[in-house]
């Protein structure tokens, strides 16, 4: 005769409203005896309530987020057959609800024990029976072994994949922070060293040393600080944003020709394409506002200021200048300060905070050439709009095809913020804005 049984959480070590941070099973699931039901986190460790006994789940008491503490009841089961004909005389049991030609089933209450690990990367697992959070042994239980860090950063770096284990904290106490997991990330990428485990995040094998002289001639010229810096935060970049590139094609026939008029009108001001886009992103960021976003933990701070960074090539490497307050510039100034700041970059005058504050970055290669490339988001913004050359092509008008000058855009972007959806609409804004002027004023 099956029984329907609750599981409660049993002593979790005094801790109280402990937050669950895993549902492992639903309603209908099968389950056999030791196989994890939820997983609980608290200050110093993941604590894993498995199933007492093999079963059937009947009922979910609890659901992911939720903080429960000891005696609270997570779920109900109905234990097979043999489970109940095992269950000791003792515990008592309650009729349950009979239902239409079903046999009489009855309700026990049983207290699971608990599994208690180290926090680090979970494993990813279905319906059968789990392993624990990672391998561990006894040592690994001890109070000095577990990382000492809140339930956020754990999660951070769980989804970093990072093994707090390995991360030094810098924090009273030797407590680890948001930043000690950033930083450990940070030299895991510049060195190349295992930092996570189970196989999955930043599990980097040794980079290739190879003697190249042994090959012809060669010469040995040491990297820029700009390169270095850069290289590092392109590659912690790359790494950590799961980056995807909308390509698309804006027609600025229309432009060019306003563009060239106010060249003639203004020739002390150097009028280039950029400060058109500038002006058409800052008119798409305020229409789809997560693109003027930054992502912090479980947050999206949205931003009410429009500072667009501007991607400059020098001798030295590429730089970043941010150009403020773009929304309430006009185009001539935009093109005095550009050229200004521009100016700065390759002759190395640039200060902090000229390359600090941007909500948005773009990336010209327009005067070089190209069809469309991959621009790495500047982290911690959320999009870059990468630019390449113009080119007439024959675009058919519906009756005939004409002539018209067609530049291509490529729009990286976080998927983890936006998806594919949001970003076509974007960027189809974005062309039709350039296509007419007139709709930056609406």
């Amino acid at each position: 005769m099956s029984a329907l049984k609750e599981v409660k959480v049993p002593d979790i070590g005094g801790h109280k409203n402990v937050p669950i941070i895993e549902v492992l099973v639903k309603v209908g699931d099968t389950v056999k005896k030791d196989q994890g039901l939820i997983t609980l986190e608290s200050d110093k460790a993941t604590m894993e309530v498995p199933a007492p006994f093999a079963g059937v789940v009947r009922e979910l008491k609890v659901k992911l987020g939720d903080e429960i503490s000891e005696g609270d009841i997570a779920l109900v089961i109905e234990a097979t057959d043999e489970t109940v004909s095992s269950t000791k005389p003792a515990v008592q049991e309650v009729a349950a609800p009979r239902e239409a030609d079903s046999p009489a089933v009855s309700e026990e209450k049983i207290v699971a024990p608990v599994a208690v690990a180290s926090t680090s990367t979970p494993v990813t697992v279905g319906n059968p029976v789990r392993t624990p959070p990672v391998s561990f042994d006894a040592d690994a239980l001890m109070p000095a072994n577990v990382p000492y860090a809140s339930p956020a950063v754990r999660v951070f770096a769980r989804e970093l994949g990072v093994d707090l284990a390995k991360v030094k904290g810098s924090e009273r106490g030797g407590r680890i922070s948001k930043a000690d997991v950033q930083q450990f990330v940070k030299a895991a990428l510049e060195t190349g060293v295992a930092g996570s485990s189970g196989g999955s995040g930043l599990n980097l094998i040794p980079w290739p040393q190879v003697d190249f002289a042994k090959y012809g001639a060669i010469e040995s010229l040491p990297l820029s600080r700009i390169k270095k810096i850069s290289g590092a935060n392109l590659a912690r970049n790359w790494a950590m944003i799961p980056h995807v590139t909308q390509n698309d094609e804006a027609d600025i026939t229309e432009m060019d020709l306003f563009r060239k008029k106010l060249a003639e009108e203004h020739k002390d001001v150097k009028v280039t394409p950029l400060v058109f886009m500038m002006k058409a992103v800052v008119a798409a960021l305020k229409k789809y506002p997560n693109f003027n976003a930054s992502l912090e933990g479980d947050n999206l701070i949205l931003k009410k200021y429009f500072h667009i960074g501007i991607a400059v090539d020098t001798p030295d490497g590429l730089v970043v200048p941010v150009i403020r307050d773009v929304d309430k510039k006009g185009l001539l100034e935009l093109a005095q300060e550009l050229a200004v700041i521009s100016a700065k970059a390759r002759d190395k005058k640039l200060g902090p905070n000229d390359m600090q504050g941007g909500c948005f970055s773009i990336s010209s290669l327009g005067g070089i050439g190209g069809t469309g490339f991959t621009p790495i988001i500047n982290a911690p913004e959320v999009a870059i709009l990468g630019v390449s050359k113009s080119q007439i092509k024959p675009v058919w008008n519906g009756s005939e095809f004409t002539p018209r000058l067609m530049l291509p855009l490529s729009l990286s972007y976080d998927h983890r913020v936006i998806d594919g959806a949001a970003a076509a609409r974007f960027a189809s804004f974005l062309t039709q804005s350039l296509a007419d002027l007139r709709q930056l004023l609406l």
